[in-house]
């Protein structure tokens, strides 16, 4: 599993456009520890997963390779807030479905 997890927090670093030394300051960690997670020398901390599915925007699952969703929390929004935001996915969801793509 320490494959799993190196290769995918390293995938999302990249997608973020973060370097190892952004990432591990955002976390209040050294780039040392980030360098070893990447590389399967060890494995963060639970409490380092969640944090690192915040920052990336996705699940502790994605991280351990259990499931690749992506989410994006909308618990801090009103209720009205939140219906534009339903609206506008439901656009782009037709949007890509009228294209052909496939959208999960």
């Amino acid at each position: 599993m320490k494959l799993n997890i190196s290769k995918r927090l390293h995938e999302l670093r990249e997608k973020q456009h973060m370097s190892r030394s952004e990432l591990a300051q955002c976390m209040n960690v050294t780039r040392a520890s980030v360098n070893a997670w990447e590389t399967g020398i060890s494995v963060p901390t639970t409490d380092k997963i969640i944090e690192l599915a915040k920052i990336f925007h996705t699940t502790s699952d994605d991280i351990l390779g259990i499931s690749g969703k992506e989410y994006v929390s909308i618990e801090k929004y009103n209720m009205e807030e939140k219906k534009l935001i339903y609206k506008l996915l439901n656009y782009y969801d037709s949007v890509h479905n009228a294209r052909g793509n496939k959208t999960e």
